[in-house]
Formats: structure tokens, C-alpha cells, sequence
């Protein structure tokens, strides 16, 4: 079978005059076709990255990640190309310099925009961003980085800190977790779980809280369930250990009306990103480094 080709892009919005939401849409002279920025992931490059870089790339924007859309999958040639969306803001903006892939950008509401777009996944990505929220706030559950073996850990549980692997993973996840902007940044009260989320407090210029509710030991299903909760709605990350993820995602998802994922687990490094608008769930998305 052909390789399939594996893309990512977003429906890149902002607010126009009015306060209803206008779309940043963008012209290929070699197809003469008006879309949605997109482009291929590199090898070995994480999708959430990719989506960032090739909005920037192909329209001059800094933007941060909001809900994830659906994943649209089309021929090209024998081929088949699957891109990843999401929904996406603004946070920085440059002239854009029309080059030889895309050479105009326009900013059009709603129904402008689907009269422009050339394809109708793009036109159906759209409605799908219309029926839902356009402002969600990522809530991100993530188990700490690899912490070597505990068994052969001789001294107090909450000073084992990150091994080689995890002091990579965390400098990893440091690139990732900025693609939904600037979070504050909650953590178990372990040296596991504060290094994890070092690079990216470092990043954004962001204080680490120690929070019991979210530490092994000091905590239950119920005390965790209800502290996350009272966060949901601002932008944060939760840095939490292995025995605790799967309460947190239960409860959220039962809590929120929405369906529990079959697998609610983490492995080390591994993220769970809830995307929540007014007490609702819009979206969650699960990644690893």
C-alpha cells in the first residue's frame, strides 16, 4: 500500500468587525484553489508543531492551537493524504509576502468564506467550526516524564527525579504544550513532576503550584476530580503521576457530558488535552512527546 501522507493545518479565525469571526483563507497559484493553511508534517516532527509552523509559513501568523477538528483524508494521485485540524487564534501578526506557494491571503466571515473555498471537506470543516465553540480553553492532564525505576529509588518517593529519557521528554513537551499559548502551570508536589514542566514554566515565564490534590499519596479519586474541575475554563496544565490520570479523565468527561475515551491511561510523558467552553467539553485530543 502507498504511504499515506500526513498533514496538518486550521481554520485560522479572528474577530472581525461586529464581533462575529472572520477566516484567514489563502490562495496556491500552482492550483489556482483557495483553502485553509495545511501543509506535510516532517519527518519525525510532532503534528501539533507542524500545525503551528505551517500557518506561519504560509501566512505570516503566530497562532496558538484552540479544539481540534476533524481529520480529513483525500486522494492525491495513488496516494492518500490525511490532514489534522484544529481550530486556531492569532497571536502575533506580520505583512504577509505573497511568495511562490501562496501569493494571497484574505480574511472573509463565514459566508464569504464558503463562497471562496474551492473544496468541500474545507467547506464542511467550516460548519464543523460554526456548530461548535469558538473560544475553548485547553486543560491539559499530563503524567510526568520517565523517573527511572522506583523500586531502586532509596530515598524519599517525592525527591526521585526525572532520568535521562525524561529530561529529553520534558524538553520535548516544553515545544508542544506552547502550541496552546501560555497555561498555567499546576503540579503533584514531587521532583518528578515539577521537572517535567520546568522547560515549559521556563518558556512561558510561567510559577509552578504545588497542588496536593494532584499528588500520590496525598490525594483520592474525588479530592482530584473536583480540584480539577474548579480550573477548568482558564488555560492549564496539570502535571500528575501515572496512578491518578485516569480519575481525572473519567470524572472530567462524566462531569462535562461527554463519553469516556475506552483507554484513559498515560504513559510517562504522555498528555491528555481537554478543550472546554462553558462548563462543556468541546474536544479531547491525546498526545505523546
Amino acid at each position: 500500500m502507498a504511504e499515506v501522507i500526513h498533514a496538518a493545518g486550521a481554520v485560522l479565525w479572528r474577530d472581525g468587525p461586529g464581533g462575529e469571526p472572520e477566516f484567514a483563507l489563502i490562495h496556491r497559484p500552482r492550483y489556482d484553489d483557495w483553502s485553509f493553511p495545511k501543509g506535510k508534517v516532517d519527518r519525525g516532527e510532532h503534528v501539533l508543531r507542524a500545525a503551528v509552523r505551517e500557518i506561519e509559513e504560509e501566512t505570516g501568523i503566530t497562532a496558538r492551537l484552540g479544539r481540534r477538528l476533524p481529520t480529513i483524508a483525500y486522494p492525491v494521485g495513488d496516494r492518500t493524504k490525511q490532514v489534522d485540524y484544529w481550530a486556531a487564534r492569532p497571536v502575533a501578526e506580520c505583512a504577509f509576502t505573497p511568495n511562490h506557494e501562496v501569493d494571497e491571503l484574505v480574511w472573509l466571515p463565514a459566508a464569504e468564506a464558503e463562497g471562496r473555498l474551492s473544496y468541500q471537506h474545507d467547506i464542511g470543516l467550516l460548519h464543523e467550526f460554526l456548530g461548535g465553540p469558538a473560544r475553548t480553553a485547553p486543560l491539559v492532564i499530563l503524567r510526568h516524564a520517565s523517573a527511572g525505576d522506583k523500586r531502586e529509588w532509596r530515598e524519599a518517593d517525592e525527591l526521585r527525579p526525572l532520568d535521562a529519557a525524561g529530561r529529553r521528554e520534558a524538553t520535548a513537551l516544553a515545544g508542544l504544550l506552547h502550541a496552546y499559548g501560555p497555561m498555567r502551570v499546576v503540579g503533584s508536589a514531587t521532583a518528578r513532576c515539577l521537572e517535567t514542566v520546568l522547560p515549559y514554566a521556563r518558556a512561558t515565564r510561567a510559577s509552578i503550584t504545588t497542588d496536593a490534590a494532584f499528588t500520590i499519596g496525598d490525594t483520592g479519586p474525588e479530592q482530584a476530580v473536583r480540584r480539577l474541575l474548579s480550573l477548568a475554563g482558564a488555560a492549564t496544565v496539570v502535571c500528575t503521576h501515572g496512578e491518578i490520570v485516569s480519575d481525572l479523565v473519567t470524572g472530567l468527561c462524566k462531569e462535562m457530558g461527554a463519553k469516556v475515551p475506552d483507554d484513559t491511561s498515560l504513559r510517562k510523558g504522555e498528555f491528555w488535552a481537554a478543550h472546554v467552553a462553558d462548563g462543556s467539553l468541546a474536544a479531547l485530543e491525546r498526545h505523546i512527546p
